[in-house]
């Protein structure tokens, strides 16, 4: 099975640094097959017939601590799991000089519809989708200062996200098309 490892808050600003040769490394040394790292926020296809996402998680979690001396969350997606966010994606959306549109991620324990009622959405600003494992969120930059995007930073539910923008989410995406086509061939 075609998996992702999202990886919370690593190299950003300057915290949290890891070199993605050696992070790929340690998924290799776990037994996960066909790893390949995507820039250095932490975006890691990988497949793996054997284990559950759970046992995946907290097996990367696990070793992480072990190879890199650093506590970072874990969150695993298949490529069902991602393929349902990328088709309710709109097609318009784009990270670009004039939109910003990014994908937030969302652990278990959030997921759910109702989580859009701990947000601060302005209708006539922003757009927001949910989907089953993510909240879609674009707005114009000319409208950035007005966007309630700004007020979750620093809340528990930002805790429980972990956020690409919409040019990575679907880069994500062909790259696990492309690992699942490897497999079959």
């Amino acid at each position: 099975m075609v998996y992702v490892a999202l990886l919370r808050g690593i190299n950003v600003g300057g915290n949290n640094k890891i070199d993605m040769k050696l992070l790929k490394g340690t998924f290799e040394e776990v037994g996960l097959q066909k790893v390949v790292t995507y820039i250095n926020t932490g975006n890691i296809i990988f497949t793996d017939n054997t284990r559950t996402a759970e046992q995946l998680s907290a097996l990367l979690e696990e070793a992480i601590l072990r190879d890199f001396s650093l506590s970072i969350k874990v969150m695993i997606r298949s490529l069902e799991d991602i393929k349902t966010i990328m088709d309710a994606l709109p097609i318009e959306w784009a990270n670009n000089p004039s939109m910003k549109s990014d994908v937030l991620y969302l652990w278990d324990d959030v997921n759910e519809e109702s989580v859009l009622e701990k947000l601060i959405i302005k209708p006539e600003v922003d757009r927001v989708i949910y989907v089953n494992g993510a909240i879609l969120w674009s707005y114009d930059r000319e409208n950035a200062g007005k966007s309630g995007m700004n007020k979750i930073i620093g809340t528990k539910l930002y805790q429980r996200v972990t956020v690409r923008n919409v040019n990575t989410a679907r880069k994500i995406h062909e790259l696990m098309k492309a690992a699942e086509q490897s497999v079959l061939n």
